[in-house]
């Protein structure tokens, strides 16, 4: 293996037209984050660059939907994307944005320069146009049916249904998203990049050069190269993104999957003058972290790009996963199948390194994975909560206990098997562990973590140090005898716990962080050479009293997760949904934002006879009161004229509890009830959204009688 001097690597960067999901943290963000703070901890010179990509028509459909400019746009989901990557401990040193100065600049002299060395074709070509709207419309800009499913939305890429990959010519009876429409073929011309002229050198480069890739990656390539390339336009019509840089190319932008990883190189600008010592010296290993949508990109046509430049280096690795589905289902943004990791955030606080640690043990490393809410809970109560967590607590108590609340002597004379066995486990899983992140097996390094703590627990057990504390009527010498047992056994279960801080610092580092305060350590002794040791923590050092590391999932939290995925329990309860997409997302298509919800989703028309079928009545609140746990229902005893009943609404956000009391209220009397974090809510209270997304209650317009029809 080639011995590099510095490591640069990336990650995909999410469209910011939405907020992430734990699909992209499985797929891309949390194994790339594993890999940079194992290095880091190797004291290894690596960058690690990712940011939001700004540009693409997902974001101007967005804007037009909502009546809001682009930028209000990215703007807006730029901050929610980085603040849940935060959270979620994901380390980058730079995440930058597409719209920022030093990436138009960088981009647009990329073209310029592959422009004058006379590297692209100009074609004219007829491409779909709505007369309507005045403007040509991208694959996604068109819908219809699609000739494989007959559903009546798919888009002109892709049926979201079936999966099926499509063009604008095969839908039937297309329209545009625009205006509603039917789209025209319109001439218009472009800036192609010849793939087929560098078909040779990447098949040498990648099938000769790259078999130690992925299979994923490496059949994926080998397919799409023994399909033949042919040029592909890098340039799209539009008033949104980087402005080709040529003087006859007005309306014209770059083409977003020529502009989006040319962000990597302008966030290595920003992030440090010595960018080009990353992108351009051979002793530099360049890692893309992406999804499996991904990899023409990654693997053929940025690679293509970057040869065809110049004077840069080409990825050593592409370690791209598969799907992450939920509950047996394939994430669907449209559908508000999915669980934002905002969201998460809220519902679960302090819990952050609980997701981590179950996307990771569960991550689509070779084939599509799913994630359910009940795996969720027994990864982190069997197995994180009951195994690492206890193994810590049981070390810590007995510790305060037996040995003085200090790291007791190892008593190197009276050593036994079991406790050889336990320190050659502890210099073994260093080595483990390592080989696998090198490797790109990061759910089998958790493994190796995990199992650590498991034989912890089966070595304190073997000893049961409790027992020779408590022995009756033994002599002096052998109380002696037995106070250096429980030593020994506590030493080696403290340097273990010590070594388990190091090996999951990767993994979960908000974790490793409190076993440092447990420890009265500095974040030094987590560098990767202190693995495997065995003298980490000193005799005689006191340690703080033990926490709980990790807290217990309820059952009635479960319940209410996949209540609320199967029901759209946050937004669609008021006729929202969430929305993100893009090339570099990792399994998406577009979803919806509030204001936007007529517009994308339109019900299908409805006879009088159906809309009859709803009982609508004025209700009157008596009580009102915020559901504990939440940060969006209230629970309302409404009077309903000649009954009262309780309903649980997701308006918290934009009511306060105590001002609900006394308003009249429209409500749906005659919709089954359903359960909502352990309350059965009676009906359903109709909302409305303003200009500025606030939620408005639907209320008449003087007083009328509890319990009135509405019609």
């Amino acid at each position: 293996m080639k011995d590099y001097k510095r490591i640069l690597v990336t990650a995909a960067l999410p469209y910011a037209n939405g907020p992430v999901h734990i699909g992209h943290m499985a797929g891309v963000y949390v194994p790339a984050d594993i890999y940079v703070r194992y290095q880091r901890a190797r004291k290894r010179d690596i960058r690690f660059v990712c940011g939001s990509d700004e540009h693409g028509v997902p974001i101007t459909i967005r804007a037009m939907k909502e009546g809001v400019t682009p930028e209000q746009i990215v703007d807006k989901y730029h901050a929610i994307i980085k603040g849940s990557f935060e959270q979620m401990g994901i380390s980058f040193d730079i995440y930058s944005r597409t719209s920022n100065k030093v990436h138009h600049e960088t981009a647009a002299a990329f073209f310029k320069k592959l422009y004058d060395d006379g590297l692209f074709e100009e074609k004219e070509t007829e491409q779909f146009y709505d007369e309507k709207a005045k403007t040509f419309l991208a694959d996604r800009y068109i819908t219809g049916t699609c000739p494989v499913c007959s559903n009546p939305n798919a888009y002109g890429d892709q049926c979201e249904k079936c999966g099926s990959a499509l063009s604008p010519e095969q839908l039937i009876n297309p329209r545009s998203t625009l205006s509603d429409a039917i789209p025209v073929k319109k001439k218009t011309r472009h800036w192609y990049f010849p793939l087929q002229h560098y078909e040779a050198w990447l098949r040498e480069w990648i099938l000769e050069g790259h078999k130690e890739w992925k299979n994923n990656v490496y059949g994926q390539c080998r397919s799409w190269l023994d399909n033949g390339l042919q040029s592909r336009a890098m340039t799209r019509d539009s008033n949104w993104g980087i402005k080709v840089p040529l003087p006859d190319a007005e309306g014209k932008v770059l083409y977003v999957w020529f502009d989006a990883p040319i962000g990597y190189i302008s966030a290595t600008k920003e992030l440090t003058e010595y960018w080009a010592d990353y992108w351009c010296k051979e002793d530099t290993k360049l890692v893309h972290f992406i999804g499996k949508d991904n990899i023409v990109f990654h693997c053929i046509i940025f690679p293509a790009m970057l040869k065809a430049h110049k004077g840069f280096i080409l990825p050593d690795n592409v370690p791209a996963n598969e799907f992450l589905n939920i509950e047996g289902d394939k994430v669907s943004t449209s559908r508000n199948w999915a669980v934002w990791v905002d969201e998460y955030l809220k519902d679960f606080p302090g819990c952050e390194d609980v997701l981590r640690y179950v996307l990771c043990a569960n991550a689509p490393e070779t084939k599509d994975n799913d994630f359910t809410w009940k795996d969720f809970q027994d990864r982190n109560n069997s197995e994180l909560a009951s195994i690492f967590g206890n193994f810590v607590n049981r070390t810590w108590v007995l510790m305060h206990k037996l040995c003085g609340s200090k790291v007791p002597k190892l008593h190197e004379d009276i050593l036994d098997d079991d406790d050889k066995w336990l320190i050659k486990e502890i210099e073994r899983s260093k080595l483990n562990v390592e080989g696998c992140i090198e490797e790109y097996k990061f759910r089998d390094g958790l493994y190796e973590v995990i199992d650590l703590s498991r034989k912890g627990n089966q070595y304190m057990q073997k000893k049961e140090p409790w027992k020779k504390a408590s022995q009756p009527g033994v002599d002096i010498q052998q109380s002696i005898v037995n106070q250096k047992l429980i030593d020994n056994c506590l030493h080696l279960c403290l340097q273990l716990t010590a070594n388990l801080a190091i090996l999951a610092n990767p993994f979960l580092p908000n974790t490793a962080k409190k076993m440092l305060h447990m420890m009265k350590v500095v974040d030094k002794i987590l560098d990767w050479e202190n693995a495997g040791k065995l003298k980490l923590l000193s005799v005689g050092y006191s340690l703080r009293a033990p926490e709980l590391l990790f807290r217990k999932i309820e059952d009635e939290e479960i319940r209410f997760q996949v209540e609320k995925l199967k029901n759209g329990l946050v937004d669609n309860s008021n006729n929202q949904s969430r929305s993100l997409s893009g090339p570099n997302s990792s399994t998406d298509s577009n979803r919806s934002e509030p204001n936007s919800y007529r517009d994308v989703n339109p019900k299908s028309e409805i006879s009088y006879d159906d809309f009859a079928k709803l009982d609508l009545r004025i209700g009157t609140v008596m009580a009102c009161e915020k559901v504990q746990k939440t940060d969006k229902l209230l629970k309302l005893t409404i009077d309903l004229g000649g009954e009262s009943r309780t309903i649980v609404s997701g308006i918290a956000l934009h009511y306060q509890a105590e001002d609900m009391i006394g308003k009249q209220v429209v409500v749906v009397v005659n919709l089954a009830p359903r359960k909502m974090k352990g309350i059965e809510s009676q009906g359903m209270i109709l909302t409305a959204e303003d200009k500025d997304g606030k939620l408005r209650l639907l209320r008449p317009e003087e007083a009328v009688n509890p319990g009135s029809s509405v019609s």
